[in-house]
């Protein structure tokens, strides 16, 4: 397209190069050559935006990362599919999910983790405080979100629940806070109670922070 312009335009000026006094040649010639810039400059516009526009669109990419087996958290697993789906999100059409799981493992989860953050996920969610605690320690620049947490503020994942901050946000459960309360309702459904074993992790901040809501004595004083 650009040769056919350019020998049209030379044809054109050889003809009239005799006949046409220099000032007025000049200016046509002039005129006709930022004519055919101008073309040129129209086409490579269009070109560009045909070629913007045929470009696949980015998809994103979410790295979700749980200790326990898959099987025992498949309701969790739906639960989170079906809220993408109603924000316009669906699992192989316009996001991709990398699922990791530990299977029971806790050790497994660095490496799981670390293989998202090589894999340069968009974001990650976490199952749980053990595995957000594997991905804080893997990044700083990737959003993480936890899907629970029972104490995100005394395990050091955030400053506050107000105020995040970082690159850690998601859900707490509050359990230190409701710890004393299912107690109270405990003993209101067994009068005669007197005794309760409790099970929890020793390395979560969280558990701690329950058992002193959960100070039997204490509790019965009050």
């Amino acid at each position: 397209m650009h040769k056919t312009l350019l020998t049209a335009f030379s044809n054109s000026s050889s003809d009239n190069l005799k006949s046409k006094p220099c000032p007025e040649l000049c200016r046509r010639i002039q005129n006709r050559k930022w004519l055919g810039l101008s073309v040129v400059a129209f086409v490579l516009v269009v070109t560009g935006a045909v070629a913007q526009a045929q470009q696949p669109k980015k998809v994103s990419r979410i790295g979700y990362v749980a200790g326990a087996s898959r099987s025992t958290i498949s309701a969790r697993i739906e639960a989170f599919r079906q809220g993408m789906r109603e924000l316009g999100y669906v699992e192989d059409k316009n996001i991709v999910i990398e699922w990791r799981f530990g299977e029971g493992k806790q050790d497994r989860l660095p490496a799981l983790v670390a293989e998202l953050v090589r894999l340069k996920v968009d974001i990650i969610v976490t199952g749980g405080p053990i595995s957000t605690r594997r991905a804080k320690e893997a990044t700083v620049s990737i959003p993480i979100v936890m899907a629970q947490d029972t104490d995100p503020v005394g395990s050091g994942f955030v400053a506050s629940l107000a105020r995040p901050g970082g690159n850690i946000t998601g859900l707490a459960t509050l359990a230190p806070e409701i710890s004393g309360k299912r107690l109270e309702l405990l003993k209101e459904i067994v009068p005669r109670l007197s005794r309760v074993v409790v099970f929890g992790s020793s390395t979560e901040p969280a558990n701690a922070q329950s058992l002193k809501r959960l100070n039997w004595p204490q509790r019965r004083s009050a």
